[in-house]
């Protein structure tokens, strides 16, 4: 240490004689630190990864008026001491006053042997024998996070309040301690996962406290965002959810999504902040953070691991996020690249011939995001979203939730009237006449196909600008197939609205439309009644079927239907439930 460097502290201080709390922690070269001895109001001292502590023990037990001292360490260079006991006692012995104490990461605690002749003035036993002499007058706080030989899970301990690793209470002390040391808070949020992970936690909302405190103190720490997300996916998942309030959810979500954007390329990150957010109630507890949520979840499917397990559950969730959300939501997917993702991931597939569980569900976030939403319709569309359907349909015929997830967002398209003549061409009618005989997933690959040509032949004759198939030929088709179907069939599909079931159902110059709409009310009133019937009336639904039966244009089988619906409207509001009815 040059000339300059020794009176660098000592001028510092001088000028500050009223001192009263000094850190120095990491700081180098700063003598024998007898010049602390000039600030005679000074009462906490923290030394924190101080090299050659042994030079400075003189002029710090000259400090009689401190009450807090910190000489931790978290290196293992300068955590040995000779002769530890006796400096540890002496210590205590020139420090009346002291209240709190931390040696942290040293082995100034002794082996753990009770002695009776090493400290000044003991009063008893102890079994950190550096301390005797508070035995009888215990430390308010004692730092022992780390200590060689164990020293914190010793029994003999003259503290009130001990930061350790022994047990839940003294971790969640030392993370509240060290809570601005970010490479000993990362052990310490270590030590916490484990405690939930393999044993119990009794304060929990303590533990929750201190864990969101240090992820959002240290964001660019990926090591603590780790540790804190793992922790945090144990304390959520352990936890009634009931009992977490809204603000405390809110807390949670947005630090785990910062804890994700800052350290976005990392697959543990990625995999621990997902598998946190699936123990919410998906989409509403996020809604309040859709946008940054839904670019996260769309980056994790495009950039992490292909196949991997991050990437799978970052679709399940951005699936999530897709279904049961208004249609500004669903619009929001798509502007910020949803269908363009979901169809690179399936060209992916194709590529590899791979059918996994990325593939069904990409399908099926692209069903969920064109419901009732024209521009993203169009972008499957323009994204050549056709040639990646007839791609999978000739290399996966046969995988049943595959074929109901792209059928599905195909009835989407088929609703868009303006949309309508981009699938009226030969090479798409023919596929959809063929599926209308598909007996894949029960009936619902050839109930959407049905939709998919009922709302193809709903813009009249005119606008059927193919000679083959012939329309009359896919109509017949249509109507034999529905004759197969059975009312009592149970759906895998949900509708938010019937508006477009029921604009089919006032196609008076093609019947066969009517006939797929009403067949499709008359199932989902007649198996699901609680969730559709009042639907059917609250969107004027039962007005629209009373013209029906009044009109000459529907054949019988049509009324029949349309009368079927209009009973069990009836029932269910009158009795709350349904007669045992039959299939007719």
């Amino acid at each position: 240490m040059n000339k300059k460097n020794k009176i660098y502290f000592p001028l510092l201080l001088r000028s500050v004689l009223k001192l009263t709390h000094l850190d120095l922690s990491g700081c180098s070269e700063l003598g024998d630190l007898s010049y602390l001895t000039e600030l005679p109001h000074l009462v906490s001292l923290i030394l924190y990864n101080v090299d050659n502590i042994m030079e400075t023990l003189k002029a710090i037990c000259e400090l009689r008026g401190l009450k807090h001292l910190d000489i931790s360490q978290s290196s293992e260079k300068l955590r040995t001491f000779h002769q530890e006991n006796q400096i540890l006692a002496k210590i205590i012995s020139s420090l009346p006053n002291l209240e709190s104490l931390d040696i942290s990461g040293t082995n100034l605690a002794g082996r753990g042997v009770a002695e009776s002749n090493v400290g000044l003035n003991r009063t008893g036993l102890s079994d950190i024998p550096g301390l005797s002499a508070r035995v009888d007058r215990p430390l308010e706080f004692l730092g022992l996070y780390g200590t060689l030989h164990g020293a914190c899970r010793r029994h003999d301990i003259p503290a009130k309040l001990i930061a350790g690793d022994a047990n839940e209470v003294q971790i969640l002390t030392a993370a509240a301690a060290y809570i601005e040391r970010a490479d000993l808070l990362q052990r310490v949020l270590n030590d916490l996962y484990h405690l939930f992970r393999y044993e119990t936690c009794q304060n929990q909302c303590r533990a929750l406290s201190v864990v969101l405190d240090a992820m959002e103190r240290h964001l660019s720490e990926k090591h603590i965002q780790i540790s804190g997300s793992a922790t945090l996916f144990y304390i959520v998942k352990n936890t009634d959810k009931t009992s977490l309030g809204g603000r405390i959810k809110r807390t949670i979500i947005t630090t785990l999504l910062n804890g994700m954007n800052a350290h976005k390329e990392d697959d543990t990150m990625m995999r621990n902040g997902c598998l946190t957010l699936c123990q919410f109630e998906i989409p509403h507890d996020v809604l309040f953070e859709y946008e940054r949520l839904v670019l996260m979840l769309l980056h994790v499917v495009s950039e992490m691991e292909q196949e991997g397990f991050v990437q799978r559950i970052g679709i399940y969730l951005l699936n999530s996020l897709a279904c049961q959300v208004e249609g500004s939501q669903k619009q929001l997917l798509g502007d910020l690249g949803a269908i363009q993702r979901m169809l690179s991931l399936i060209e992916d597939r194709l590529e590899r011939k791979v059918c996994d569980d990325v593939l069904e569900v990409a399908w099926s976030t692209m069903w969920n995001v064109t419901d009732e939403t024209a521009i993203n319709c169009e972008r499957f569309l323009d994204g050549r979203g056709m040639d990646l359907f007839l791609g999978c349909l000739d290399l996966f015929l046969e995988k049943e939730e595959l074929m109901r997830n792209m059928m599905g967002l195909l009835g989407n398209v088929a609703e868009v009237k303006q949309l309508r003549p981009r699938l009226m061409t030969y090479r798409y009618i023919r596929v959809f006449t063929e599926l209308v005989d598909s007996i894949s997933d029960g009936i619902e690959v050839s109930y959407n196909a049905a939709g998919v040509l009922s709302h193809m032949a709903s813009d009249g004759v005119e606008a059927w600008t193919i000679e083959a198939p012939e329309r009359e030929k896919v109509l017949n088709r249509m109507v034999l197939a529905m004759e197969r179907w059975s009312l009592d069939t149970e759906r895998n599909i949900n509708y938010r609205s019937f508006e477009p079931i029921l604009q089919l159902a006032k196609v008076r110059h093609t019947p066969e439309c009517q006939h797929w709409a009403i067949w499709a009310l008359t199932n989902l009133t007649r198996v699901y009644p609680d969730k559709y019937c009042q639907l059917v009336e609250a969107e004027g639904g039962l007005q629209i079927l009373e013209e029906v039966l009044h009109d000459d244009a529907p054949y019988p089988r049509i009324k029949e239907l349309a009368s079927m619906v209009l009973n069990q409207c009836r029932q269910y509001r009158e009795h709350g439930h349904l007669e045992l009815q039959f299939d007719g």
